[in-house]
């Protein structure tokens, strides 16, 4: 048993224990056991029943609203478990402060968290609030709205029907976010050259409407990573990192990033990847294994999402994740997905498409994951293939420097490179 971002233990009984409360209360159902040191040691207390009612009395004095809680009591190792669950009506206050866990510990939440909680709890959206400012034009939107919707008629009521202007408030900070001109961050890209001491280009998409940062976006990366090849007669459009995963990737950073914090998008362009690190880390009731396999019920941004989905810029609700591995199935190198407490990094890499997989070498690849080193008689037993067609297999992908060899003769071995 050991302390986690879920599970705090607790040898003693102190007041501190109610900062912990107001974390779990404000982010994330946890446990806090009483009579355990942090090593996990049971040490064991006096009076449990005595002690659960004197905890109940403290965190109904202490934390307001109320929090959801209940004790477990283990009268053989006298110990107590007081399990807490996230709450509904947010920020839960201890002292009029709200806590939250980072990784073991419990700290206070700074001014932008706390706002956010309180707007959690108001069961309303940053982007819902209203915008700072009120002269707005909508150009670029407008564009958009005519050439993929066939949209005549831009009018005032066209923004009601998207959510972006209601009659009490005007317009609100989504509206600003698709505006011409706007007071938000963007798009900051950096392509570098043989390493990161050569900057080779610029660019900073800010102040201007996240259709023109998308749209902008995808411009620099056609630049470095699609060229023509010519075969014959014709002309063949390559790319270095398939397009589908990048748009994907980008129009995911735009709707589903924080907009409250004055940070930009980081797009990182080298040789063999690009990394793109986006400000914020996954909406609350997300978990990473829903994030990872593509189940985001939560959105952060309905309201640009919506707009993005009207505008095919996305496809479904929640499946970009999905849709930017299945862009890479055909290939040995794969996306990955980095997730941290205030933001989320993706790196895509560079594929080759004279290295194009065949199903057959698909397979082989996947049984050589997770650091596999066997032998071909090892690896036969796995497939259906026989011996002289598995030999083939193993060249190919040793031509295509897929696979590294290890021995000679009867001792030979094959891994992933």
């Amino acid at each position: 048993m050991k302390e986690s971002r879920e599970l705090e233990l607790k040898s003693t009984i102190t007041n501190t224990f109610l900062k912990t409360v107001s974390a779990f209360s404000n982010y994330n159902t946890g446990k806090i056991i009483f009579g355990v040191d942090d090593t996990g040691q049971i040490i064991g207390l006096e009076n449990i029943e005595e002690l659960c009612l004197d905890l109940e009395n403290k965190i109904n004095d202490n934390i307001s609203p109320k929090p959801d809680f209940r004790f477990i009591k283990d009268t053989k190792k006298n110990i107590i478990t007081l399990i807490v669950e996230e709450g509904f009506n947010k920020p839960y206050l201890y002292k009029g402060k709200a806590y939250k866990r980072n990784d073991t510990s419990t700290v206070e939440v700074d001014k932008v968290e706390l706002n956010r909680l309180t707007l959690l709890g108001l069961n309303q959206y940053y982007e819902e609030l209203k915008a700072r400012k009120q002269d707005l034009e909508f150009k670029v939107l407008k564009k958009e709205l005519e050439e993929k919707l066939s949209l005549k008629d831009f009018s005032k009521d066209i923004l009601k029907t998207l959510n972006l202007y209601d009659d009490k408030n005007g317009y609100n900070n989504a509206a600003e976010l698709f505006a011409d001109k706007n007071n938000f961050a963007g798009v900051d890209i950096a392509k570098f050259g043989k390493n990161i001491d050569e900057i080779l280009d610029r660019n900073l998409f800010i102040n201007m409407s996240i259709i023109s940062q998308f749209q902008k976006t995808l411009e620099v990366f056609n630049r470095y990573y699609k060229y023509e090849q010519i075969l014959g007669s014709e002309r063949i459009e390559k790319e270095l990192i398939p397009e589908k995963a990048f748009r994907e990737t980008i129009a995911n950073a735009l709707i589903h990033r924080t907009w409250d914090v004055n940070s930009n998008i980081r797009i990182s362009m080298y040789e063999d990847k690009i990394e793109i690190s986006s400000p914020g880390g996954l909406p609350s009731g997300i978990s990473e294994k829903e994030y990872l396999n593509g189940q985001i019920s939560q959105l952060r941004n309905p309201i640009l999402a919506n707009i993005f989905f009207r505008l095919k810029y996305i496809e479904m609700f929640g499946t970009g994740i999905r849709r930017i591995n299945e862009s890479y199935k055909n290939f040995a190198v794969k996306p990955v997905f980095e997730i941290f407490e205030n933001s989320i990094k993706i790196t895509l890499p560079i594929i080759k498409t004279e290295l194009f997989l065949t199903t057959d070498e698909r397979v082989i690849m996947d049984i050589l994951e997770k650091g596999n080193i066997l032998s071909s008689s090892e690896i036969l037993e796995k497939v259906e293939f026989k011996k002289d067609k598995l030999n083939r297999i193993l060249k190919n992908l040793i031509q295509k420097n897929y696979i590294d060899v290890i021995g000679n003769g009867r001792g030979t071995k094959y891994l992933k490179k």
